[in-house]
């Protein structure tokens, strides 16, 4: 594990002649324009990195973006890599984990997410207070490696107090609310039905999403400090009568988009 990410790293930075990011930015289905507010940008495949994949998923365009955003030096993964397509946990989170080897400090993981809780809408930014591992896997099983972080990390503060403090305090300055939520993570690729919906509802859980846990857990591990942001954009089953789609979801994303970068790129100002 290590070693693919040291390789990774040592092929980015060859092709970027050293550039060193400060924050890395996760883009979840629809929200990959973002990266067109990157500045100075260096565009490199997923597929010429070593180890990194193409992206099997419609919404994740599979690309790393690196340069600048409101003057703060910035990695921003186009898109990831998910256990429904078939790769293994170190592949989903490997990504994360060439940010940190490439000296990253934090890490904004988005998504897009059906909506459990009654008071979020379709359109609407939370942030993510915490998380619901309910897919049967994390990324640490197996031997751990010293490289990357200890045998049994911290998730108190996942999702960091601090960071998730200046989102909510910038999309204000911006004129809006955005939410707080519980952020449940399923395998996929199916979505969920209407009891599962409900168990959810009882446990605890405002969102539901097949993605971000793993890459939570990898990025806490290895020392960088995580906040998140969901898109709702779709109600989740069985809280409306609409069948579900990914082509909702992303249509859903695409309409938040201005609304959604225009929150990162200031939040990065703060943050870098």
């Amino acid at each position: 594990m290590f070693q693919n990410a040291k390789e990774a790293q040592a092929y980015i930075e060859k092709k970027t002649e050293g550039f060193k990011p400060e924050v890395g930015v996760v883009l979840g289905s629809g929200l990959g324009e973002f990266a067109e507010r990157v500045e100075n940008k260096i565009e490199i495949p997923y597929e010429d990195i070593p180890h990194f994949h193409k992206t099997s998923v419609v919404g994740h365009k599979g690309r790393l973006v690196l340069g600048e955003v409101s003057g703060t030096k910035v990695a921003v993964f186009q898109g990831r890599f998910h256990s429904y397509e078939g790769h293994s946990q170190e592949n989903v989170v490997l990504p994360v984990r060439t940010l940190a080897m490439m000296g990253a400090k934090k890490l904004i993981l988005t998504n897009a997410a059906g909506g459990i809780n009654s008071q979020f809408t379709p359109g609407d930014l939370v942030s993510i207070s915490d998380h619901i591992n309910l897919t049967g896997n994390n990324p640490l099983i197996g031997p751990n490696d010293e490289e990357y972080g200890l045998r049994f990390p911290d998730m108190s503060d996942a999702y960091n107090t601090e960071l998730s403090k200046i989102l909510i305090e910038t999309a204000k300055e911006s004129g809006f609310e955005l939410k707080e939520g519980i952020y449940a993570a399923m395998s996929g690729p199916s979505y969920e039905t209407p009891a599962e919906i409900r168990m959810l509802r009882t446990i605890g859980a405002d969102m539901i999403g097949m993605s971000t846990v793993p890459e939570c857990i990898a990025a806490n591990h290895a020392g960088l400090t995580v906040c998140g942001i969901s898109c709702i954009t779709n109600l989740a089953a069985g809280i409306s009568k609409e069948k579900l789609s990914h082509d909702e979801v992303k249509e859903v994303a695409n309409l938040a988009m201005n609304k959604f970068s225009n929150l990162l790129v200031k939040v990065l100002g703060k943050i870098g």
